[in-house]
C-alpha cells in the first residue's frame, strides 16, 4: 500500500484554523478525537447517512464535497447545502438525539473523520467556548435556511440561479481560468435553486447567450460577475 493511501490527518491541524470549531478544544480534547475518530474514504455517489436514520456520530470533512439534502414526497431532492473541507455535518442530529432530518451524499471523492457521538456531547457539556462555537454554527446555518425560504417565496427562478452561482463562487472559488471549482449536474443545480432541470438548462443557456457565463460540459466559467450580482438582487 502506498503511503498516501494510509494518510490520516491529525486534528491538531484542523484546530489551528480560525474558522474551525475545534480551535476551542484543549490539547487533551484534541488527543481524544485523534484516538477515537475513524478516518474514512468515500467515492462520488456514496451515501453517508439517510433521512430518518439514527446516526452514531458526526463527520468532519478533510477533502472532497458532500451535498446535504432533503427528499420530497415525489422523491425529488432539495439540496440544503454543500459541505466542503473543514465543515462538520450531522452534528445537530447528535446533539438533539433525533433521527437525521437530512441525507448526505458524496459528490466529489472525499476523505473525512467520523467522530463518535459521546465525544461531541462531552465537549459541549465540559467546554463552554466549544459549546458556544457549536451554538453559533447552528444559528448561522438556521439563518441561511431562513434566507433560502425567503428567496423561494419572493424571488424568480432567474434571480435564484444567479444567486446560487454567486454563493458557489464565494464557497468554492474559481480556478485560474475562472471556472467554478465545484462541478454539478444540471439536476443538482435545479435541486439547489428549487426548480425543474429543464428551467435550469434554459436559464443557463440564456446566461451564456448574454455572456454572463460559459459552459463546458458540467463546468461553468464566470464571465460577468457584476451582472449576476445585479440579477440576483443580493449585493
Amino acid at each position: 500500500m502506498k503511503q498516501k493511501d494510509i494518510y490520516i490527518p491529525f486534528c491538531d491541524n484542523c484546530a489551528i484554523s480560525n474558522t474551525s470549531v475545534f480551535r476551542h478544544l484543549s490539547m487533551n480534547e484534541i488527543e481524544i478525537i485523534n484516538f477515537e475518530k475513524d478516518f474514512r474514504h468515500y467515492r462520488r455517489g456514496e451515501v453517508l447517512y439517510s433521512e430518518g436514520s439514527r446516526i452514531s456520530g458526526f463527520y468532519c470533512i478533510n477533502k472532497g464535497i458532500v451535498k446535504v439534502f432533503k427528499t420530497g414526497i415525489d422523491g425529488k431532492e432539495q439540496i440544503i447545502r454543500f459541505a466542503k473541507p473543514g465543515d462538520i455535518i450531522a452534528y445537530r442530529s447528535v446533539l438533539s438525539n433525533e433521527p437525521a432530518c437530512t441525507s448526505a451524499k458524496v459528490i466529489e471523492d472525499a476523505r473525512m473523520c467520523f467522530i463518535p457521538s459521546h465525544i461531541l456531547i462531552d465537549f459541549v457539556k465540559e467546554n463552554p467556548q466549544f459549546s458556544m462555537a457549536i451554538m453559533k454554527l447552528t444559528c448561522h446555518e438556521l439563518g441561511e435556511s431562513n434566507d433560502y425560504i425567503t428567496d423561494i417565496a419572493q424571488k424568480t427562478v432567474r434571480e435564484r440561479l444567479a444567486e446560487i452561482l454567486l454563493h458557489l463562487i464565494n464557497d468554492f472559488g474559481l480556478d485560474t481560468d475562472n471556472y467554478l471549482k465545484i462541478t454539478l449536474t444540471r439536476e443538482e443545480l435545479a435541486n439547489i435553486v428549487g426548480t425543474s432541470t429543464e428551467s435550469v438548462i434554459r436559464l443557463l443557456s440564456e446566461f451564456k447567450s448574454d455572456r454572463y457565463i460559459e459552459l463546458s460540459g458540467r463546468k461553468i466559467k464566470i464571465l460577468d460577475r457584476k451582472s449576476l450580482e445585479k440579477i440576483s438582487n443580493v449585493f
